[in-house]
């Protein structure tokens, strides 16, 4: 281990690198969020705004900004150059576990959040507002994660399953694509009798979307393999593959195709539930961390553990890998 982050209270529940410079974000347990330059160990700002534990966290790839989730239901979008609290997005009914910007967030200004409320949630941070609700699982969703470079989004939760979405038709609609008559949605008239989607009808929608879910997101395939909750999923950065982290204390691997999806290998060797899991960026390897205290290091093509990290006293929960 290169260096050890102390802080006061509390456990860390989420990570993130920043893309460019040497900085990891961590939300606390207690609320706080705090900024670290990694080269020299010191904290070097702290956001408090947060009712209560905050764990879900990211930094957008290109603009100074944050997004965080925490446990008072609110997702919360912060400058870190302005060193404030842009806005608040309210919708969840529960814990917010992540938060995710897309990864071409200058052409798609989507955050994607998973919930204790067993729904993800697709927002619009330009325009802030809910883009679209994603049911199906019934129990929390412990974690969701846009693809690096496809229009797919992964999920696991406690329901036991790890659940594929499909976003090109949020896609195509959000490009104005040919969703209804021309672009927006059929029958849909501004003030003006203009067709398409006026401030009025996308409040409309906005309602739909809060009752009924959309069906701009649809789901690909349904994982089940795992017999106990599922804490974490992740798909490889460029193989279509999936990782997935459970309570049953494995790791699993999955393979998709076009049509489906398959499990192909069990990681045994953690001795309790495993919290998180990640592909290595550039080396075929998985990472895991379990709450035997233990961060484990599996070959993929050859399916073993290659190394254990443990230290005295230390628990760990959530992992991040710089891209």
């Amino acid at each position: 281990m290169l260096t050890k982050f102390e802080s006061k209270s509390a456990r860390v529940k989420g990570l993130a690198f920043h893309p460019v410079r040497p900085w990891i974000c961590a939300s606390l347990h207690n609320g706080v969020i705090q900024l670290w330059d990694y080269r020299v160990g010191t904290v070097i700002d702290r956001f408090e705004e947060h009712d209560g534990p905050v764990r879900g966290v990211d930094f957008h790839l290109h603009e100074p900004l944050i997004v965080t989730g925490g446990d008072d239901y609110k997702i919360k979008v912060w400058d870190y150059k302005l060193r404030r609290c842009l806005f608040t997005l309210l919708g969840h009914l529960d814990y917010i576990r992540t938060v995710q910007f897309h990864p071409n967030a200058t052409q798609f200004p989507w955050i994607l959040s998973a919930s204790d409320d067993q729904t993800l949630r697709l927002w619009d941070f330009q325009k802030r507002s809910c883009l679209s609700v994603l049911t199906g699982h019934n129990h929390y969703v412990m974690c969701a994660a846009f693809h690096p470079s496809e229009d797919l989004i992964v999920s696991a939760s406690l329901d036991q399953t790890v659940r594929v979405w499909d976003t090109t038709g949020l896609r195509k609609k959000q490009l104005g694509g040919p969703v209804g008559a021309e672009g927006g949605y059929p029958g849909m008239t501004d003030i003006n009798g203009n067709r398409g989607t006026s401030a009025a009808a996308a409040t409309a929608l906005n309602v739909q979307a809060e009752l009924f879910g959309t069906n701009d997101v649809v789901v690909k395939y349904v994982l089940e393999g795992h017999d106990r909750g599922v804490n974490w999923a992740a798909f490889h950065p460029t193989l279509p593959l999936l990782a997935s982290a459970a309570d049953d204390r494995q790791v699993k691997l999955w393979r998709m195709s076009e049509t489906k999806a398959w499990e192909v290998d069990t990681l045994r060797g953690h001795a309790n539930n495993v919290s998180c899991c990640l592909f290595h960026p550039k080396q075929e390897l998985v990472v895991s961390n379990s709450e035997d205290r233990s961060i484990r290091v599996w070959d993929v093509s050859k399916r073993v553990g290659v190394q254990t990290f443990r230290r005295e006293g230390d628990r760990f929960w959530i992992l991040a890998a710089h891209r």
